[in-house]
């Protein structure tokens, strides 16, 4: 597995994975891109099973996503993925999204820590497993920008909902993914219909559990379809922010 650092993971876009405009929803996508550092570091000593048993586990702290396309219904589809640095808090991962015909149609950027499951304090990724997760670090390039700072400062809240047994996750708290579900729930289906997401991004702040009440907070980012959301729970927590680019 040193020799191989680049994990490779084949998928199918099925029927219930793709929108009505018959394309795999990003939503899915993410859950794929998951998945797929789940694999790859599962194969490498560092996956969730193995972690839990030392109490310990990953979080995501960061997502952004660029697309050129998405795969259509029954294509077949590869999320390549990779480690480009190891920091003591935290690592980098990205990835790659290749269609059918072999073409690179996506990339993305993550950022994870490895927390202590009862403190939720970050472990020191250096002196894990005497630090052999940087045997793993990859030079293949990312050709897409780092996750940004987002700001939101609207008042106006665009929608209300409250966190539901399908929103939470095995570790008790709302799973990753269904924010992004919520966060495109906000824009009309006119968009999806004329435009496409360009690039998404994501930056988890605080966990949610069920119950919460969430308040999503929605502003017109510095360009033409470009917006930045804001995610509020209970006494104005923020639990995440959002920026996606539509053209």
């Amino acid at each position: 597995m040193k020799e191989n650092k680049i994990g490779s993971y084949q998928f199918v876009a099925e029927p219930f994975h793709v929108d009505f405009n018959g394309k795999l929803t990003l939503g899915v996508l993410g859950n794929h891109l998951l998945n797929s550092a789940g694999f790859h570091s599962s194969e490498r000593g560092f996956g969730i099973a193995d972690l839990n048993e030392e109490q310990y586990t990953w979080v995501l702290s960061r997502l952004a996503i660029e697309l050129d396309d998405m795969p259509n219904q029954y294509e077949k589809f590869t999320v390549d993925t990779w480690v480009e640095n190891v920091y003591r808090l935290f690592t980098d991962r990205n990835f790659a999204l290749i269609n059918k015909d072999g073409e690179t149609i996506g990339y993305a950027r993550s950022v994870w820590a490895m927390i202590s499951m009862s403190t939720r304090k970050p472990a020191d990724l250096l002196n894990m497993h005497g630090g052999s997760i940087t045997d793993y670090i990859s030079d293949r390039p990312c050709p897409i920008e780092k996750p940004s700072r987002i700001k939101v400062s609207s008042s106006e809240v665009a929608s209300l909902m409250t966190a539901r047994y399908s929103d939470i996750d095995i570790n008790g708290h709302v799973n990753s993914v269904r924010y992004i579900e919520h966060i495109l729930d906000l824009f009309p289906i006119e968009y999806y219909k004329v435009m496409h997401i360009q690039r998404f991004e994501i930056a988890y702040i605080t966990e949610s559990h069920y119950g919460d009440q969430l308040r999503f907070y929605k502003e017109n980012g510095e360009r033409e379809g470009e917006y930045n959301v804001e995610i509020r729970k209970n006494n104005d927590d923020i639990v995440c922010r959002s920026k996606i680019i539509f053209i």
